[in-house]
């Protein structure tokens, strides 16, 4: 199972807030979010499988690949564990394909979705690099490919702190574990076109950096094709923006979660089957 950690209010009945990190990061990537989430939910941070404390975690053979359902089962059986029902789900980056995920394989479990630096779609200059990985990754130590990859990403100096986090957190993953991981990037375009596709219908917050210039475009569309979807972009913020601007992604996050939480107490009381655009 997953390394897990979690922070429970006295009050039994407050919220569950599953925090997803992404790929070559760790839990650790949320100490910006958590004092100020634990004042107000249930909190549950994971480890995903290859990452932080869940090293330990391996497959039935060494080189066995595995793909987005495994992982996002990994984090349903911790949720199993824990006798969480539903609960809200916050993420960044890929994190945010595995809580859409998650919105297929158990949409009874997601209450809302907040999506931190979300991935929607691959754009010229993502899919140029998911290519150029895939041919020299095996021949380029894996550390330069996440380096550079990250640099891409987050190109301007006030995203140093964001990247240098996630470099250093990518160092703690093995060469064979990011191997693995790298070729989920395989997956992705036919899985992205897929949830582009299909509206969930979930509440769904899209937490977006204002130089985020991989991924914000693809955002603006999607927000206008489905329902229940909403986009606030932070200023002077890249692709991590929990980490680049951590008041402002808290102060909005809590403000989502409390509003999606207390309509949707709301319609259960009055019997309604579905939460509908507030």
């Amino acid at each position: 199972m997953l390394h897990y950690k979690t922070y429970e209010l006295p009050d039994t009945d407050a919220p569950w807030v599953v925090f997803v990190h992404g790929a070559g990061g760790s839990s650790s990537i949320w100490f910006l979010q958590i004092k100020e989430f634990i004042k107000h939910f249930n909190v549950l941070l994971v480890d995903l499988r290859g990452h932080g404390k869940s090293k330990h975690i391996v497959t039935f053979k060494e080189d066995r690949h595995y793909n987005f359902e495994d992982i996002t089962r990994d984090i349903i059986e911790v949720l199993d564990e824990l006798h969480i029902d539903k609960a809200h789900f916050i993420g960044i980056s890929l994190g945010t394909i595995l809580i859409r995920n998650m919105s297929e394989i158990a949409p009874d479990r997601v209450s809302s979705m907040i999506m931190g630096g979300a991935i929607i779609r691959l754009n010229v200059r993502a899919k140029v690099l998911v290519t150029l990985g895939n041919m020299f990754k095996r021949v380029v130590p894996y550390m330069w490919l996440y380096s550079f990859f990250a640099w891409i990403i987050m190109p301007r100096e006030r995203h140093k702190k964001s990247r240098l986090l996630f470099v250093n957190e990518a160092k703690k993953v093995a060469q064979k574990e990011f191997m693995r991981w790298f070729r989920l990037t395989y997956e992705l375009t036919p899985l992205l076109k897929y949830f582009e596709e299909k509206d969930t219908g979930i509440p769904t917050l899209y937490l977006m950096g204002e130089e985020d210039h991989m991924f914000l475009p693809a955002v603006r569309i999607i927000i206008t094709r489905h329902s229940n979807s909403w986009l606030e972009v932070i200023s002077d913020s890249g692709h991590v923006c929990n980490v680049d601007q951590p008041r402002e992604f808290n102060s909005r996050a809590i403000a989502f979660v409390k509003k999606m939480d207390t309509v949707s107490a709301r319609e259960c009381e009055a019997g309604l089957p579905q939460l509908a655009a507030c």
